[in-house]
């Protein structure tokens, strides 16, 4: 059996589903905190369970039975983060889970400027010691967050943002076939994965022209400096801690963290990822 955490989240969800392409629903569970959410996979007979990051005990119901574990990283940052996924991985191992997928990211290290990407190093470094095989899937920087990003300029035409470096911004859709694919092919990757990467590292200037040329507007790319930025965003209603995270993702991609671009993800969903201008294109027709 193969055990999805997150299920109902934008990953854990389409990953669930491409699983039910290819297995029978009795061969996967998921667990969820609010089980209603998952009512149509129940329906479809996925086992679903209750299981809250929070409470060790449920966890360990949830992950019963499991040869694998999908660990869907939590939206959550610092010790917080890093805490329930300790709760997660030692329920696992109380479960006795064959092994833990964990959903990293690219450019995870201990002295990354993202938050997050020191989140996923110390994730890793627990599953690292659990001594269960164990895959860490370092996935390209989600291209959801760039169309958050642009979001205020898909309006006024300008994208008005910090200095950055290259990204590979990668879809979703892309990720969770992979991680079906990785989930099938047990003990394919052992450790950390390559960087499962979109086909290009882009700035935002090139989304610029990219945003030009699938509207036909014309879009122009302002740096706003770091200071300005954040005091934006605040004012904007979002608490400080919020504004440090969205500003230390500009510093690491200045730093060149996300700037690789790997063909591991082409490889295991057997064509070419979507490009950001298809992400884009589709984002906006909605």
């Amino acid at each position: 059996m193969i055990i999805v955490t997150g299920a109902t989240g934008k990953l854990g969800r389409r990953t669930v589903e491409r699983l039910l392409e290819r297995v029978p629903a009795k061969r996967v569970g998921v667990s969820v905190r609010d089980p209603r959410k998952a009512q149509d996979l129940a329906d479809r007979g996925v086992r679903v369970r209750q299981g809250s990051f929070d409470d060790p005990a449920s966890l360990v119901h949830a992950f019963e039975g499991a040869e694998q574990l999908l660990l869907v990283s939590l939206d959550r940052t610092g010790e917080e983060c890093v805490s329930g996924h300790r709760t997660a991985i030692d329920a696992a191992v109380k479960a006795g889970v064959g092994r833990i997928l964990y959903t990293s990211q690219m450019g995870a290290a201990h002295d990354s400027h993202f938050q997050a990407c020191r989140d996923h190093a110390r994730t890793e470094d627990l599953l690292r010691a659990t001594g269960l095989p164990w895959t860490a899937l370092r996935n390209g920087f989600y291209a959801a967050s760039a169309l958050q990003f642009l979001e205020s300029a898909r309006h006024t035409g300008d994208i008005a943002l910090p200095a950055d470096g290259t990204v590979t911004w990668t879809g979703h859709d892309d990720l969770a076939e992979a991680t079906a694919a990785i989930l099938l092919e047990e003990g394919r990757f052992e450790g950390a994965t390559p960087p499962l990467t979109g086909p290009a590292a882009l700035d935002f200037g090139t989304v610029a022209e990219i945003a030009s040329q699938a509207t036909g507007r014309p879009f122009t790319r302002t740096v706003v400096p770091d200071d300005a930025f954040r005091e934006q965003v605040l004012a904007h209603g979002a608490p400080a801690p919020i504004a440090d995270l969205m500003l230390s993702i500009f510093a690491a991609a200045r730093n060149g963290e996300f700037t690789a671009v790997d063909s591991t993800l082409a490889e295991l969903i057997g064509r070419e990822p979507t490009a950001f201008r298809t992400q884009l294109e589709r984002a906006w027709a909605e």
